[in-house]
């Protein structure tokens, strides 16, 4: 016996698959609870987050911009592949002209990260050619952004850094992951 559906039966069923494959996606607000939210818990304190809760894509906005580097740029990090208890990943610069050239000011386009969260805190280690530091990061997670927002200073630690580089405030906020 063949079993036969009228159009709006197709119709209506393939919607109603689009919507739940739709709804399934990543939804931010469902990532993480927000602080007041209906229904939701206030946010964890932050000294209780795993590495795994930062795991995803950042934004990342520098006021002031690094000398010769861009004021904005993206960091993704993930499970550290031989510490599982650390985080690894990239940061992504738009060099602009020079996105050509292998670096600029001794940074380039793309830079290994690797580090750790404890206690709230991040430690990032940047590396340009993937065998020397050439960025450092130290951030705090803010308190009630439910893991959504770090604040913390960056510094040129490249080999054309000044002796007295300055530590350059960022702040990096979820765009995806958990």
């Amino acid at each position: 016996m063949t079993l036969t559906l009228p159009r709006s039966a197709l119709f209506f069923i393939a919607a109603s698959a689009v919507i739940t494959v739709a709804n399934g996606q990543s939804n931010p607000d469902r990532q993480a609870p927000r602080a007041g939210s209906p229904g939701m818990s206030a946010c964890p304190p932050v000294t209780q987050l795993k590495a795994a809760y930062i795991h995803g894509t950042w934004r990342v906005r520098f006021a002031p911009a690094p000398a010769g580097l861009p004021a904005d740029a993206m960091l993704r990090l993930e499970r550290h592949a031989e510490f599982s208890e650390s985080v690894a990943g990239v940061v992504t610069r738009e060099l602009g002209s020079t996105a050509v050239q292998p670096a600029q000011g001794g940074h380039a386009a793309t830079a290994r990260l690797a580090g750790d969260l404890e206690d709230g805190h991040l430690t990032l280690d940047e590396s340009s050619n993937g065998v020397s530091i050439t960025g450092a990061w130290n951030g705090k997670m803010v308190e009630g952004s439910c893991g959504r927002k770090i604040s913390g200073t960056w510094k040129d630690m490249s080999s054309s850094a000044p002796a007295d580089a300055p530590d350059v405030p960022f702040t990096l906020e979820r765009v995806s992951g958990w």
